[in-house]
C-alpha cells in the first residue's frame, strides 16, 4: 500500500491539512500511520462528504437530516420540566427562535408519520420515557409572521389572513371530521377560504383550538413564531395602532383563558407588554435575554462552536470567530451569533458582518436621527469601546424610541445591538447594567449606520488624513465647513456637544487606534486622547474650549487648550504606554466656528 502525506492527502481530497490530522486522531481514516510528528495515510482514501452547513434552514426536519445540526432539544426537557401555560421567548434576530419552535412543532404534534425518528438521536431520547411520551401526541397551530414586513395595515392584514389560512388548510383533517358539527365546518370553511372579515380572523385561533381539540379528544398547542415583525412595521409605516388591536385580539382569543389550549409558544424580539397585547395574561412566561431559563438553546455555545470548527477543519480559528460573532450574554451563558458563525464557516474563514443583512437596521437610523446630545455621546463612545451603566426595561415598546430617549439602550440590547457586561437588578424587576457593543461584527453595524445617519463618513475621512498630516489649518477648515453644513445654532449650546460631535467624528478611526474620552491621565482629564495600536503612527490628544460669546478671541483660547494639555500632563498615559510621538491639539469652538491649534 502506498501512503500519502497530510499535506498531499488534503490536496487530493480538497480540505485542510487540520482537518486530516483531526480525522487520523480520530480515527476516521483506517491505516493511518504516525510518522513522528506527521501521518501517513493511504493513497487509495476518500473520506465521508461533510454535511452542509444549514444557511437559511429553519425546518426542523430538513435541518437534522441533511444538515449539520446543533443539537437544542434539551429545551424540551426544560419546558416538560416547567410546563407554563405560555412560554415568551423574545431574542434577536436570526439567533434560531423558528427552527428552534419547528423543532417544539415536530416533537409534540400527533401526525401520521411517525416524527420520532427525527428525535431518537437526539439529546432529548436520552432523557427518559416522562420526556418521550409526549412526543406525537398533540394537535399543533403554527403560524410564522417573520416574513410580514408591509407598508400599509391593508396589505398586512392580507398576508396575516393568508398564513392563517395555511394553517387552517394544513388542518385539512377536520373538513371531513365526524366530531365536528356542520356549522363548525362551515366556520373553518370561511376561515380556510379567506372568506371571513377581521374580527372572524382575530378570534381564529380560538375557533381552529376549538376544532381541534374536539376533533382530537386532547387540547391543542399554539406556536406563534416571531409575533411582532408586523408590529415592528406598524411602527416604521405608521399602521401601529391597527396592528396592536389585531394581535392583541387574535392573542386573548387563543392564548388567555383558552380551554382548549395545553400550551403555547411564542417568540419575538421585544416583549410588547406594556400595549396591554397579553392582557390579563397571568398565565405568560417570560424568557428574555437577561433570564437564565432556556439561556443556552438560542444561539450558540462556546463549546458547540469549537465543535463545529473541528468537524470542518478550522479548530486555528477560534480566536477570530471570538472577536468576531462571540460576546452576547443570555442569562449566564456565553452566546455566539449563529447565523454569523455558519456563515463565516461557510464562507472558508473570512470574517464579514454577515448579520447586517440579514434586517433592517432603521430602528438604529430612527434612534440616531432622534438621539439627543448627550446619547449621540454615549453611542460614540460604545462604538469606540467603552462601556455605559443604564437602566434596562426589557418590556420596551417601540414607540417609546421616540418618546423616552433613555429607552434606546434598552432597545438596542434585546434587538442584539449590545451585551450585558454586568447586571445590578432593581426591585421593580428590571435591571441597572453595563452594556457594550459585543463584537467587531456590531461594531461595524454601528460605524456604518452611525457614520451614514449622521452624514459623516465622508468628512471623517478627510478630518482622519487632516490628522495624520498634523495639518491644524485644514483640520480647521473642515470642522468649520462640517458644522455650517450640519448643525444649528442650538445645537452648538455647549462644549458636550462639540466633545460629542468631535468623538464621532474620530470614531472611523477605532481600527487604528483605542479612543478614549474624559479620561484621568496626569493631573486631570483629557476630552479625547487615541492610543495607536501600533508604535509606528502617533497618538493625539484633544482638548476642546466653548464659549457663547462671539466677541472672545478663539485663537488665545485653543491657545489656552494646548497650555492645558502641557500643564495637567495629560500625556502620561500615552508616555506609560511607550509612544513616543504625541501630538496635541487644542480646539476652540464658538457656534458654527472652530480655530484648530497644535504641538
Amino acid at each position: 500500500m502506498n501512503y500519502l502525506s497530510c499535506i498531499d492527502a488534503a490536496k487530493k481530497l480538497g480540505v485542510s491539512t487540520r482537518r486530516i490530522q483531526q480525522m487520523c486522531k480520530q480515527g476516521e481514516i483506517s491505516n493511518a500511520i504516525k510518522d513522528g510528528r506527521t501521518w501517513l495515510i493511504p493513497d487509495d482514501i476518500t473520506l465521508k462528504q461533510l454535511k452542509p452547513l444549514p444557511i437559511g434552514v429553519s425546518d426542523f426536519k430538513s435541518a437534522t437530516t441533511n444538515y449539520y445540526y446543533v443539537d437544542k432539544t434539551l429545551m424540551i426537557r426544560d419546558f416538560l420540566d416547567a410546563k407554563p401555560m405560555v412560554s415568551l421567548f423574545t431574542r434577536p434576530r436570526r439567533f434560531g427562535k423558528t427552527l428552534n419552535m419547528d423543532m417544539l412543532r415536530v416533537f409534540f404534534e400527533k401526525t401520521a408519520e411517525n416524527t420520532s425518528i427525527y428525535f431518537k438521536d437526539k439529546q432529548i431520547w436520552r432523557c427518559g420515557e416522562y420526556y418521550t411520551k409526549h412526543q406525537g401526541q398533540y394537535p399543533v397551530i403554527f403560524l410564522t409572521f417573520k416574513d410580514v414586513k408591509c407598508s400599509t395595515w391593508s396589505e398586512t392584514f392580507q398576508k396575516i389572513r393568508k398564513i392563517i389560512s395555511l394553517e387552517f388548510i394544513r388542518h385539512e383533517e377536520l373538513e371531513n371530521s365526524t366530531k365536528l358539527s356542520s356549522y363548525e365546518k362551515e366556520q373553518y370553511h370561511l376561515l380556510a377560504g379567506e372568506s371571513a372579515n377581521e374580527i372572524d380572523y382575530q378570534m381564529s385561533l380560538q375557533l381552529l383550538s376549538l376544532l381541534l381539540h374536539k376533533h382530537y379528544g386532547k387540547e391543542c398547542i399554539i406556536i406563534i413564531d416571531e409575533y411582532d415583525t408586523p408590529i415592528q412595521q406598524g411602527h416604521i409605516c405608521d399602521f401601529y395602532l391597527k396592528t396592536i388591536n389585531f394581535m392583541r385580539n387574535l392573542f386573548s382569543g387563543g392564548l388567555k383563558d383558552n380551554p382548549h389550549l395545553a400550551f403555547g409558544f411564542l417568540t419575538g424580539i421585544l416583549r410588547v407588554a406594556k400595549e396591554s397585547i397579553f392582557s390579563g395574561m397571568n398565565n405568560l412566561k417570560i424568557n428574555s435575554i437577561l433570564d437564565s431559563d432556556y439561556s443556552s438553546y438560542f444561539g450558540f455555545t462556546k463549546n458547540e462552536v469549537i465543535d463545529m470548527l473541528q468537524y470542518y477543519g478550522y479548530e486555528n480559528k477560534y480566536r477570530e470567530i471570538c472577536e468576531w460573532y462571540d460576546g452576547y450574554r443570555f442569562g449566564n451563558t456565553e452566546i455566539f451569533n449563529p447565523w454569523s458563525v455558519i456563515n463565516y464557516i461557510a464562507d472558508k474563514c473570512f470574517p464579514k458582518a454577515f448579520w447586517q443583512s440579514t434586517g433592517s437596521n432603521e430602528i438604529i437610523g430612527e434612534i440616531i436621527s432622534n438621539a439627543s446630545n448627550e446619547i449621540n455621546e454615549n453611542l460614540y463612545k460604545l462604538l469606540c469601546g467603552e462601556k455605559i451603566t443604564t437602566y434596562i426595561d426589557t418590556s420596551v415598546i417601540y414607540p417609546e424610541v421616540q418618546n423616552n430617549p433613555y429607552s434606546i439602550y434598552s432597545f438596542l440590547l434585546v434587538a442584539g445591538y449590545l451585551k450585558v457586561a454586568s447586571i445590578y437588578p432593581q426591585y421593580d424587576g428590571n435591571f441597572m447594567c453595563d452594556v457594550s457593543i459585543p463584537n467587531k461584527e456590531i461594531a461595524f453595524v454601528y460605524e456604518k449606520e452611525i457614520l451614514n445617519r449622521t452624514n459623516q463618513n465622508n468628512i471623517s475621512i478627510s478630518i482622519q488624513q487632516a490628522i495624520f498630516s498634523k495639518d491644524a489649518s485644514k483640520l480647521q477648515s473642515l470642522l468649520e465647513d462640517f458644522m455650517l453644513k450640519s448643525i444649528s445654532t442650538i445645537d452648538g449650546a455647549n462644549e458636550s456637544f462639540y466633545h460629542g460631535m468631535m468623538l464621532g467624528l474620530c470614531a472611523i478611526l477605532s481600527n487604528q487606534y483605542q479612543i478614549r474620552s474624559n479620561r484621568e491621565s496626569g493631573l486631570g482629564r483629557f476630552d479625547i486622547q487615541l492610543i495607536p495600536l501600533t508604535k509606528e503612527i502617533p497618538g493625539f490628544i484633544f482638548e476642546f474650549k466653548y464659549t457663547k460669546d462671539p466677541h472672545i478671541d478663539l485663537e488665545s483660547l485653543a491657545d489656552f487648550a494646548l497650555k492645558q494639555i502641557e500643564e495637567k500632563k495629560y500625556d502620561t498615559e500615552l508616555l506609560d504606554a511607550q509612544v513616543h510621538s504625541i501630538v496635541k491639539i487644542g480646539i476652540a469652538f464658538c457656534g458654527k466656528k472652530a480655530v484648530v491649534k497644535r504641538s
